[in-house]
């Protein structure tokens, strides 16, 4: 290389091994990748440092709880008390003294349905001024109120049937109860007339016909003894199903009106006649004691008829009332303005014991000179039955209160009702609300100390129960998203107090729950030193019907429900006047709670079942009793077929068999429905396979979450956390598996496969109703559809818990 090349100079050195082998080179600077990177760089560092405090945090309320927390260190769980003493605050605080208070506030007044606002203010101060936070939702519902009424016995002799103007008033009803000295409440210038919800305006004029209880079957003998029904007037007496079909099969055989009286026959041994003094001077009815009540067609659908499966909101489309309400006048009256009537027909038609021991059960005017002659009477002796309603579309009134939880996807709701047919209502339902305020007040006291429930609780004071479950029903619609993605169970005080005798309806999850709470309250009943309200309760638990605020949770949303009170009967307890103006507070403190002390003890009762709902970390519902009892009722349906059995152990069960549709026509293959009805029994084993696997999971996850476990081993405590979150899943869902979105034959409003009330009782709990109600018309070929529905909610079900 020459020294005259390019690239060649005097300072120019070649390489040797003393050259370093890394040398310092400058180059450009370096080009950033981000135009914000400084921004970037402390974006990522506040990010990490955040997701970092965030799982300590999340450490510090899984792992490093205290172990004595009633939720095992719930995750986003503060405030606690120990269940013990949440326990102690709920058996302690309720009052004798201030249940009388709110129920003596209560039946001060008239408090129909869309009437009481003020009362529903005041409810929601009170539940306010107690820590429970509380307003008021309202619908527009349509409803009716009474104007005018008359029923009259009309007579004329019968050389003037061609005489319009011969016709005399043999017998006026007041229609009217009687004031008495004794009891303010039925002196008060305000009282409601008597009369029915959902009752048609007429004027109408014609014979009658006495129809005994008015059932299914009672009209059926009727027909079957060519009696006539068409055009006459039916008179019915109360009892057995609910009143409102008794109107509907009336008007379905053409009949033209309907009386509805009380027979003291019903009452059991405390009677006039076996010579018990009359209310006020003893427990006997008063003979001027008149039921009021809804004759809505209940069974077919509850709530607004104008809105049927949505909420009464202004402005909503209304529904045709056809077929949801009568078309035909009724009127209720008591048993002392029946006897004139009833005496009319002595001598005329067959008599009641010519049709057996149906028709002759509890008759208990015969003393009175009443031989109970069937009719009809004679074209010269008619009854004129007039009755006027306003129908309006007017508001009514929920309270509803909220105590939030930890979890909110996981809710308890509990209820009553306020409204009432008259101005008193101390059993119904204001025993039931003086017993809510007592547990309410209760929580709040816990409240006030610090505690806050896992699960959210919310209260509610239903308006328009009486008419139609208006109040319940229209808010489940409302909300029923919500209601089916959260709620756990319901649990409904209706009459909270008529006798000492406890008694309960629930679906067969809550069973456990009932046997347990009640088992942990005294009874004011301490004949034995100690005993509980278990130790006295027959432990028998009814079949959910409907007639009350349950109704949309269960058999509409699919929530399991609970329905309890201290209102049983028993030989020697006073008559209860069912919305009559003695259910007033002087018969209340006079006969039905004297003291008001089971007041409180119901208080106890619902303070520790709303407790263990909420606060326990395994939800106490059990499945393994809900398999049992599905067995129970395949059974009863295969025993049904047995249609014509005539022996009946208990009232219930007769009148249960009297309200059975029938038909002379067959459809299907009966032995081939025997063969398919097999199915259910081997997919009821089969749910009571994984039922018994969920219980036994929750019971091990229960003893888990007692056990105190060490910070180090966080991973299993947050393992447990998901495990309990799973397992109440499955029990929250478990219900609504039997829903079936079409509904039942001829009013799918009803969702439930299990549960739903008689289409002919009202009342009463039908279980399988799809399927029983296609054996009494002999459908096999529909009862064979409703086998396969059922199996498929129920496979639906195994697959929800398994």
């Amino acid at each position: 290389m020459k020294s005259s090349e390019p690239g060649l100079g005097r300072d120019d050195k070649m390489a040797s091994e003393r050259t370093p082998l890394i040398t310092t080179v400058t180059v450009g600077p370096v080009r950033r990748r981000y135009p914000h990177q400084t921004v970037r760089r402390f974006c990522s560092i506040a990010l990490g440092s955040s997701l970092i405090a965030l799982f300590i945090t999340f450490l510090a309320s899984v792992v490093f709880a205290p172990s004595h927390r009633t939720h095992s260190g719930w995750p986003g769980h503060g405030k606690y008390l120990s269940f013990d003493e949440l326990k102690e605050i709920l058996l302690d605080t309720p009052s004798s003294d201030k249940a009388a208070e709110w129920s003596k506030y209560y039946t001060a007044g008239p408090h129909l349905a869309g009437k009481n606002l003020s009362q529903a203010e005041w409810t929601r101060d009170r539940w306010n001024e107690w820590g429970i936070k509380s307003d008021i939702v309202a619908y527009e519902t349509y409803i009716n109120y009474p104007v005018d009424h008359r029923l009259a016995l009309l007579e004329k002799p019968k050389s003037d049937s061609s005489n319009a103007g011969a016709w005399r008033v043999a017998f006026e009803a007041t229609l009217e109860e009687d004031v008495l000295d004794e009891d303010p409440t039925t002196q008060l210038e305000e009282s409601i007339p008597t009369f029915h919800g959902y009752s048609a305006s007429g004027n109408v004029t014609g014979s009658f016909v006495y129809v005994n209880y008015g059932t299914y079957w009672d009209f059926e003998d009727l027909i079957k003894a060519n009696v006539s029904l068409e055009g006459k007037i039916a008179v019915a007496r109360y009892g057995g199903i609910f009143r409102g079909l008794k109107v509907k099969r009336a008007q379905e055989l053409g009949m033209i009106g309907v009386v509805l009286f009380t027979d003291p026959g019903d009452d059991g041994k405390i009677t006039a006649e076996n010579g018990y003094d009359t209310y006020p001077n003893g427990p006997a009815r008063h003979p001027s004691s008149v039921q009021r009540g809804s004759v809505q067609f209940l069974s077919i659908a509850p709530g607004d008829p104008t809105t049927p499966g949505y909420p009464s909101k202004p402005g909503v489309p209304r529904a045709a009332v056809n077929g949801s309400i009568p078309s035909i006048p009724s009127l209720p009256i008591s048993y002392a303005e029946a006897l004139p009537i009833l005496k009319a027909l002595n001598g005329i038609g067959p008599r009641a014991k010519d049709f057996g021991e149906y028709w002759t059960t509890n008759t208990g005017l015969g003393y009175k000179g009443v031989q109970y002659n069937v009719g009809p009477s004679p074209d010269n002796v008619v009854l004129n039955l007039y009755n006027k309603q306003e129908y309006t579309i007017t508001p009514q009134w929920d309270v509803i209160g909220i105590i939030n939880g930890t979890i909110p996807d996981e809710v308890i709701v509990v209820g009553n009702h306020r409204d009432a047919w008259i101005a008193g209502g101390a059993g119904d339902p204001n025993s039931g609300s003086a017993v809510i305020n007592e547990a309410i007040r209760s929580f709040g006291r816990a409240l006030e100390k610090g505690w806050k429930p896992l699960r959210t609780i919310v209260f509610a004071s239903w308006d328009g129960e009486e008419y139609g479950l208006i109040g319940s029903t229209e808010w489940v619609e409302e909300y029923l998203p919500w209601v089916s993605a959260t709620n756990v169970a319901y649990i409904n005080v209706d009459v909270g107090v008529r006798s000492p005798v406890f008694e309960a309806y629930a679906a067969p999850l809550l069973h456990k729950l009932l046997y347990e709470v009640t088992a942990l309250v005294q009874s004011p009943n301490q004949t034995i030193k100690g005993q509980t309200v278990r130790d006295l309760w027959d432990g028998h638990i009814g079949t959910m019907g409907s007639g009350s605020d349950f109704t949309a949770f269960q058999d509409f949303a699919g929530v399991p429900s609970l329905d309890m009170n201290f209102g049983g009967g028993s030989e020697d307890s006073p008559v209860y006047h069912y919305h009559s103006n003695y259910d007033s507070f002087h018969w209340m403190s006079e006969f039905g709670d004297p003291g008001f002390v089971y007041h409180r003890t119901m208080a106890q009762v619902l303070g520790l079942a709303i407790a263990k709902l909420a606060e326990t970390p395994l939800i106490p519902l059990n499945a393994t009793d809900y398999a049992v009892a599905l067995k129970g009722y395949v059974d009863k349906v295969e025993a049904r077929l047995e249609s014509f059995q005539t022996e009946h152990s208990t009232e219930k069960d007769m009148f249960e068999f009297r309200a059975r549709a029938t038909s002379s026509d067959v459809k299907g293959d009966r032995d081939n429905f025997r063969q398919i009805l097999n199915h259910l029994y081997y997919i009821v084993g089969e749910f009571k396979k994984v039922a018994v696997e969920l219980d036994a999971k929750s019971e091990e996850l229960a003893e888990k979450a007692n056990e105190h476990i060490p910070w180090w081993k966080w991973i299993n405590k947050i393992k447990l956390y998901h495990e309990i979150r799973a397992t109440n899943t499955k029990y929250k869902k478990l219900e609504r598996t039997f829903l079936y979105h079409m509904g039942l034959d001829g009013r799918p409003w009803f969702k439930h496969v299990v549960f739903a009330p008689g289409v002919w009782t009202g009342y009463a709990g039908a279980v399988f109703p799809g399927l029983v109600e296609s054996i009494d018309i002999n459908d096999y070929s529909n009862a064979i559809k409703w086998v396969w529905i059922i199996n498929d909610r129920i496979a639906a079900a195994i697959e929800t818990i398994r």
